[in-house]
């Protein structure tokens, strides 16, 4: 029996470690992580390849387990969970947005959106899929297929897949990556407003500097372990400004946060 707490936080993660055996070499990709994460926050996990925020990512989402160390999960111990455990986990406690969008090629939006509705056994399906695809800006796109769609509503779809079955925590893996300019600030805009609405708690797993300037919290990873963890004195809203340089945004977030930034502690 999985324990059971208090949810205090959505999620709580207490010196999770992640070892991979290598052949005869063992290869530590995470160095005892503390991270907790209160409902409705909106934050942003960066670091450099290697650093092991993909692994994080994965951990976070119920996709693998840590070596040693817990996690709960809206109050519940997932790190000891058999497979089967973590399946329904990931089916109603997460909702992920990928960089790729990972849609079906011959299915349409609203049957995209009832998917993991239809996998948890959840009655109303057409009705909640069509309300998700609303709240997205895509009520009138019901019908099309991905093919038919621009990449932003392909994305638009994503999200509404993973807002409908109400989860604890929405995971984002570079939700822009694939997208133009004005097509990623129309997604930003989107995870605000859920956000801000519905108190959607989300974390972003990105390299990019533009989204982690409209979060209000980020986590720096280094080496596997968190170097900086502080909140944005003034995150940016989507839309309201240009897109800075690259360079521009790198100093922005690491000046802010990472050079010599004090952690703030979350307790």
């Amino acid at each position: 029996m999985s324990e059971k707490k208090p949810a205090k936080w959505v999620i709580d993660v207490r010196q999770i470690t992640k070892t991979y055996q290598m052949g005869d070499v063992k290869l530590q990709v995470l160095r005892g992580i503390d991270l907790r994460v209160a409902k409705g926050e909106f934050i942003s996990i960066m670091g450099p390849s290697g650093s092991g925020k993909s692994t994080l990512m994965n951990i976070l989402g119920a996709l693998d387990q840590p070596t040693s160390g817990q996690y709960f999960l809206d109050g519940v111990d997932v790190s000891k969970m058999s497979e089967a455990e973590l399946a329904r986990v990931r089916n109603r406690k997460i909702g992920f947005v990928f960089q790729s969008f990972n849609l079906l090629k011959r299915t349409e939006a609203i049957r995209q959106v009832e998917l993991p509705l239809m996998y948890a056994g959840v009655p109303n399906r057409t009705k909640r899929a069509k309300a998700a695809l609303e709240a997205v800006g895509l009520g009138a796109r019901l019908d099309h297929l991905p093919s038919e769609l621009s990449g932003g509503q392909q994305q638009r779809v994503a999200i509404a897949r993973a807002i409908v079955t109400e989860p604890a925590v929405i995971l984002a893996d570079e939700p822009t990556g694939n997208l133009d300019s004005r097509s990623g600030t129309e997604v930003m805009q989107i995870f605000q407003r859920l956000n801000r609405e519905k108190h959607i708690t989300t974390i972003f797993v990105t390299h990019d500097p533009w989204i982690a300037r409209h979060t209000n919290r980020v986590v720096m990873l280094r080496d596997g372990r968190v170097v900086a963890d502080q909140k944005v004195k003034a995150p940016l809203n989507a839309g309201e400004a240009e897109r800075p340089s690259e360079a521009e945004e790198l100093q922005g977030v690491f000046e802010e946060v990472y050079y010599g930034g004090k952690r703030e502690e979350y307790n």
